[in-house]
């Protein structure tokens, strides 16, 4: 990224806190008591299914919708009761939202114009320069491509200098190889500029990849938040565990405890957890192990200290992708697991039907703080989508007449 003009957009963004959140529809509450804190010059993303409450948290904090009760705060002032414009507030939507008739150079001005901006068109070429652009100035959008276009709309965004940048869902529409070129990029500018970025995404690669932190919402709820890495290794719960990529979920009993260690009776198997890793420790209890910690083998290993092992158990499905090989492996009285394994030979290991052994490093286990007679693999509920949809075209026709 060009760094001659960040000095032009390096005021500091604005620390966002949301104060007894609850948002109430006729017949639904979208959120519940939610209460965050965004610090300046920070990456949030807020990662959910369609009709988890982001959309509308991202509506609350523009000021297209007002809350049920509770306070919106950004740099420390109330803006809970401010209109929109009123709000050191910006948005780069899915959909881009650029004016098919103007050049890229007064898409980007447009604002400043209407705001009788001295410079407006000075500022609007930092801008461009700054996400690369600024020689397709003179070009309409519909001679840039997809991720062109997005960029455009992010210096649209950007040059008015806001405190705060929402981005709802703004890499959706592209194609795989450039969302993730576009989320380097976006993180990228973001670091540059130290603005404040909240992104709305139900892509949990695109919120892992870019934000400092990330908060997992569920039916109106933070289920829990921290940084990425932290989320996806240690989840305490199994909504978090199989929405933040896929997990090997299990319930039994505690057996045995040590100061560090926890035994789990699995279907007659002692597995064991790290105490440290366990949200609770004695009764029945709900713990997993990631994909691609599971080693699969073709015989019975050796009793080994440190290691857990499941089986014997039958292959079901084998799915190559590429990096990784997928295994679906049904052990009796277990169920079925996922075996994620690198694909350091040609072709898969094992074929459907073969006997194998799942083995993993019990340091690599968690406990969830799950009632553990409810630990369903996610599946997403679609019927919410529709609502979604709804607001976040409501969302745009509202800002562009701001």
């Amino acid at each position: 990224m060009a760094t001659s003009s960040i000095a032009s957009f390096a005021e500091a963004g604005a620390d966002l806190e949301l104060a007894g959140i609850t948002k109430r529809f006729p017949g639904f509450t979208a959120i519940e008591e939610l209460d965050l804190s965004i610090p300046a010059g920070s990456f949030f993303a807020l990662l959910g299914p369609s009709g988890c409450g982001k959309t509308t948290t991202l509506r609350l904090v523009a000021g297209l919708e007002e809350p049920t009760s509770g306070r919106i705060l950004i740099g420390g002032a109330d803006v809970t009761s401010t209109k929109p414009f009123q709000r050191p507030v910006n948005t780069v939507f899915q959909s881009y939202a650029l004016f098919p008739h103007m050049t890229i150079l007064e898409n980007v001005a447009f604002g400043l114009r209407r705001r009788k901006i001295a410079d407006a068109v000075g500022k609007a070429h930092e801008a461009l320069k700054l996400v690369e652009l600024d020689h397709v100035a003179a070009r309409r959008p519909a001679q840039l491509s997809g991720g062109q276009q997005q960029r455009v709309a992010l210096a649209r965004a950007i040059v008015n200098r806001p405190a705060l940048l929402l981005l709802d869902e703004p890499l959706g529409a592209l194609d795989l190889k450039l969302r993730r070129q576009m989320q380097l990029e976006l993180k990228t500018i973001q670091t540059e500029v130290g603005l404040t970025f909240l992104h709305v995404t139900h892509d949990q690669e695109e919120a892992m990849t870019m934000a400092d932190t990330v908060a997992v919402m569920n039916k109106g709820r933070i289920e829990q938040m921290g940084a990425p890495e932290e989320l996806y290794e240690l989840p305490r719960t199994a909504f978090v565990a199989n929405f933040l990529g896929q997990s090997n979920l299990f319930t039994g009993d505690v057996v045995a405890s040590t100061a560090d260690h926890i035994t789990v009776d699995v279907a007659g198997v002692p597995i064991v957890v790290p105490r440290k890793r366990a949200q609770r420790h004695a009764g029945e209890v709900a713990i997993g192990v990631r994909p691609e910690k599971v080693s699969l083998l073709t015989e019975a290993p050796t009793p080994e200290a440190g290691r857990n092992v499941l089986g014997p158990g039958r292959v079901t499905d084998v799915s190559f992708s590429g990096v990784s090989t997928q295994y679906l492996v049904e052990v009796p009285g277990v169920g079925e697991l996922i075996v994620f394994a690198q694909n350091m030979v040609f072709g898969p290991v094992v074929a459907v039907g073969a006997e194998v052994w799942l083995s993993w490093n019990a340091e690599h286990g968690f406990g969830l703080d799950d009632d553990p007679g409810v630990v369903p693999r996610f599946v997403p509920d679609d019927s919410t989508e529709s609502i979604a949809i709804q607001r976040r075209i409501a969302l745009e026709e509202e800002l562009e007449q701001a």
